[in-house]
């Protein structure tokens, strides 16, 4: 069932949307004027079409999708991030929206007060209570989610800040001038590392699981690895720089099973996606994607990556590793896809894209006999965690 609301000041509770018993809410207390940008369209939960290439059900359409108004187009933004504690945080031009995954719940969480001024990108601490905010006016704030406070905000950069990255209570930052800065969360003069290796906007950036490297893309084609220490002269340098990229590369990811893996996408004049080895600096693997790569993420539960593309299919394509075979794509945004994030547990991939919509696609769940192994697994790595 379907019901239409018009976009006007919410100030009681509206249910939008309710399929098989799914009710999705805008927020139960809002403020006057408040006004819910982040509506649910649609649903649903038992899709028609599907794939079964890979021996397992992949829906070929989306499970979800949020109206997304005045989200920004721009390649080098990263505007979504998904927490462990379930929070699907979205930039909309000046304000950030907070989507309880859970209770279906959306926040406005802040909104920049300069007209001119706008969010740039965001990024989720690992245990999920804290969210970094990067902003068109060069700062970083850092809120606190159960208090839906702004607890400090950080100025060093001189310019926008376009991506974000925690490696525990370290946050680093990338900037129109394509200096990354590492900031210390934990004390007052919090900018402690400056890495100078892009001469362009850093638009890519991600520290390695184990928090040995962070590897960043730019504007300027370039990937650059760096180490977590100084070297002797007291100066961060990379320990590899990949040239082989012909376009900005936006899309970086590290494997979950091979720390020393890496993943990387270009932009619309180079459209390949690379796999490096950045301990040997070999390059692994390389595929022509064909179109724009806006963003990639690896499966946790699967050996499989995921891409997202711009012109002229604005699609998802799921890959097999290592082999970088085509498994499947997703189909549905009618403009190019901006960023992708994934769900804690692992199944559901988030889509932003410039046709001010965000999809969810249930495009790695496990069957019920692989989700208990996981489930065993994980129990019994926190016991030996707890031993040791």
């Amino acid at each position: 069932m379907m019901i239409v609301t018009k976009k006007e000041p919410l100030t009681c509770l509206i249910v939008i949307l309710t399929v098989n018993n799914d009710v999705l809410l805008s927020p139960s207390n809002p403020k006057l004027g408040y006004q819910n940008n982040l509506k649910v369209l649609y649903s649903q939960k038992n899709t028609p079409g599907s794939t079964r290439k890979t021996g397992r059900y992949i829906a070929s359409v989306s499970d979800r999708i949020l109206d997304a108004p005045d989200i920004r187009n721009d390649y080098y933004l990263n505007l979504i991030d998904w927490s462990s504690l379930n929070f699907l945080a979205v930039a909309l031009d000046k304000a950030v929206y907070l989507w309880n995954y859970d209770s279906r719940e959306i926040i406005q969480l802040m909104q920049m007060e300069h007209p001119d001024d706008y969010i740039s990108s965001v990024s989720w601490i690992k245990e999920g209570n804290y969210l970094a905010i990067g902003t068109s006016n060069a700062e970083v704030q850092l809120w606190d989610i159960q208090q839906k406070k702004r607890l400090r905000n950080m100025i060093s950069h001189s310019s926008r800040v376009s991506s974000l990255s925690w490696n525990n209570y370290i946050l680093s930052s990338g900037s129109r001038t394509g200096h990354i800065h590492h900031h210390d969360v934990r004390v007052a003069e919090h900018h402690v590392a400056t890495l100078a290796g892009h001469t362009q906007e850093v638009c890519g950036l991600k520290w390695a699981p184990d928090g040995r490297y962070i590897a960043s893309g730019g504007n300027d084609n370039l990937v650059n690895i760096w180490p977590n220490t100084q070297g002797d002269n007291g100066r961060l340098c990379p320990v590899q720089t990949f040239t082989q990229h012909q376009g900005a590369v936006k899309a970086v990811a590290w494997s979950p099973w091979q720390p020393n893996v890496l993943a990387t996408g270009g932009g619309t004049s180079d459209r390949h996606i690379r796999i490096w080895n950045v301990c040997s600096g070999t390059c692994l693997n390389n595929v022509d994607a064909q179109s724009q790569v806006c963003a990639i993420l690896w499966s946790t539960n699967y050996k499989e990556l995921v891409s997202g593309h711009g012109f002229a299919q604005n699609q998802l394509v799921l890959w097999k590793y290592p082999t970088m075979s085509k498994v499947t794509e997703l189909k549905g945004h009618t403009a190019r896809v901006l960023s992708l994030t994934m769900s804690p547990d692992g199944s559901t991939v988030a889509s932003a894209a410039a046709d001010e919509t965000l999809r969810l696609w249930r495009c790695f769940e496990l069957d019920p006999s692989r989700k208990k192994e996981k489930e065993n697994n994980t129990k019994s790595s926190i016991i030996h965690q707890g031993i040791r």
